[in-house]
């Protein structure tokens, strides 16, 4: 009698059980995978390091269950960011796909106001490239052999101290930030040079560019401050080079170029001491 007792409080508790899970838990859980949610998804592709625009993603609903908790939900919090990864159509954005500033390779890009401009100037062997040890941050001077065909090497003095932002390998990555290589590495040797010039100066390089001949020399490499110093001095050289026309002059009149075999010598930036400093 006892055991046939025991068996039918089994069996209540089992009913009870089924009829909890089958208007209870199932409920709440069909509940939870048909509520929907708005996320951001990607409309087309986005390569990583790209600014993301709003014609690159779109706000959907999507069932909420099962989706990880740093999705991103909100159209605002995706556009005028950068893509950290290579994201396509039809993925959604977690917050680790994307950071406010543009990926270490190429943020240089993203730093120009106008008044400067980034320019690429090929190197052709590996000596004129210093070997392949240039960095972002050096300041260089640009030598000229056969300037303009005069039989001179010579360095114009527009070019005295120039900038280098970035050293490029023939794969379009960078080649030289600074950075020690892994083991697994192999290093890719550079192909250009990106350097930070002003119009002025753009003109000359683009000059030296055709004539296949021009061989960059290390002036400095340390502090942000110090490099600012040459930096300096070659804007003032500039300026004296290439003063703003008069209010109300013809821009369209002649005016004699300046020959810069005959501008003054920058004078050299006191830098301080430094073990870091170079010469050609």
């Amino acid at each position: 009698m006892s055991l046939f007792k025991n068996r039918t409080v089994v069996g209540v508790i089992c009913i009870l059980l089924s009829l909890v899970i089958c208007f209870g838990v199932t409920p709440l859980f069909n509940k939870s995978v048909s509520q929907k949610e708005q996320i951001i998804r990607v409309t087309q592709p986005i390569l990583a390091g790209e600014e993301i625009t709003a014609d690159m993603v779109q706000a959907v609903e999507v069932g909420g269950y099962n989706l990880p908790e740093n999705v991103i939900r909100l159209k605002e919090n995706v556009v005028g960011k950068f893509a950290t990864a290579d994201l396509a159509a039809g993925d959604y954005i977690i917050n680790t796909k994307v950071s406010d500033e543009p990926a270490a390779d190429n943020a240089y890009l993203y730093n120009l106001d106008g008044s400067q401009q980034a320019m690429s100037i090929t190197i052709k062997s590996f000596a004129t490239g210093l070997s392949g040890k240039l960095q972002s941050g050096d300041i260089v001077s640009v030598v000229a052999p056969d300037f303009k065909k005069q039989g001179q090497t010579v360095i114009p003095p527009e070019l005295k101290y120039v900038e280098v932002i970035s050293v490029t390998a023939s794969s379009g990555y960078d080649a030289n930030t600074g950075e020690a290589p892994s083991e697994d590495d192999e290093r890719e040797l550079p192909s250009t040079v990106t350097l930070l010039v002003s119009p002025e100066q753009s003109r000359v390089l683009a000059e030296l560019e055709a004539d296949g001949k021009l061989h960059l020399t290390l002036v400095y490499r340390g502090s942000r401050e110090n490099a600012d110093r040459f930096l300096a001095v070659q804007n003032e050289v500039i300026a004296k080079m290439y003063p703003p026309e008069p209010a109300g002059e013809d821009s369209s009149s002649d005016s004699a170029q300046p020959d810069s075999t005959e501008t003054e010598d920058a004078e050299v930036p006191d830098a301080g001491s430094t073990d870091e400093s170079e010469a050609s």
